[in-house]
């Protein structure tokens, strides 16, 4: 693909993504405690989670196939670190839910399916034609930095989850108020995690599809935020009013 058509086709993404944070915002995706009827089908969410997540190592491997043993070394560190995350969402994540009952619209599955395709795509397509780093790559500040933050988001997400995991364990069709930590700032550091770990990776690649996935992850994330802290307020009467949704004294 030439460079003009990728940075086009990247480009009307990023608009698109913008477009979703606004639906986003009126409309909270339909699975998890905003679960609601009129999606279609439903499949259970463990499951959901898992096609979801694994749709973007097959897509990042087809594209990459061809060139696995052309790929630099710095390009494989870089790559480990975005199949870390998707390793641990598709083969770890999922399977320690407390999703007892619970399913996913097959309409929400598809929706992430066809945005994991999409990224996926884009990175294999970046990694496989365009990412030129030398091994100085590795000392520069924003490899450094971006690795640094890239780490900070991860453990925070991964924390987040199995802390909110852990609440539902005696009771996996209860909701809980979850306190401590940085639970006492916002209502969903697991969300701000992720959102922090994909800006670090946009920083640590410094590349187009990183610029964009960070964006894209932001404007999937903060508005589902808002969503989990309405709905927070309106379920637990007690519920913390100093806290806010995902980012403090913004959002």
């Amino acid at each position: 693909m030439e460079w003009n058509n990728y940075k086009l086709i990247t480009f009307i993404w990023l608009v698109l993504g913008v477009g979703i944070f606004f639906l986003l915002l009126k409309i909270p995706a339909p699975y998890g405690r905003h679960a609601r009827p009129g999606w279609g089908h439903k499949i259970n969410s463990r499951w959901g989670f898992f096609i979801m997540e694994i749709v973007v190592f097959l897509t990042l491997g087809g594209w990459l196939w061809p060139v696995l043993g052309n790929l630099s070394f710095v390009s494989w560190t870089l790559l480990s670190f975005f199949c870390l995350h998707y390793f641990h969402r598709t083969f770890i994540f999922p399977f320690r839910l407390q999703v007892r009952g619970k399913k996913m619209p097959l309409s929400v599955i598809l929706m992430g399916v066809a945005f994991n395709i999409i990224n996926g795509s884009l990175f294999g397509i970046y990694f496989k034609q365009y990412a030129d780093y030398s091994w100085d790559w590795l000392r520069d500040p924003r490899f450094l930095s971006g690795t640094l933050i890239f780490f900070i988001g991860m453990l925070i997400n991964w924390r987040a989850d199995y802390y909110l995991i852990s609440l539902r364990k005696s009771n996996s069709s209860e909701y809980k108020i979850p306190r401590g930590w940085l639970f006492e700032y916002v209502s969903c550091p697991n969300l701000l995690g992720e959102i922090i770990e994909w800006v670090g990776y946009a920083l640590l690649t410094w590349s187009l599809p990183g610029l964009v996935f960070s964006i894209w992850t932001a404007a999937n994330l903060i508005p589902r935020a808002l969503a989990h802290h309405r709905w927070y307020l309106k379920t637990f009467p007690d519920y913390p009013p100093q806290r806010w949704a995902i980012i403090p004294f913004l959002w």
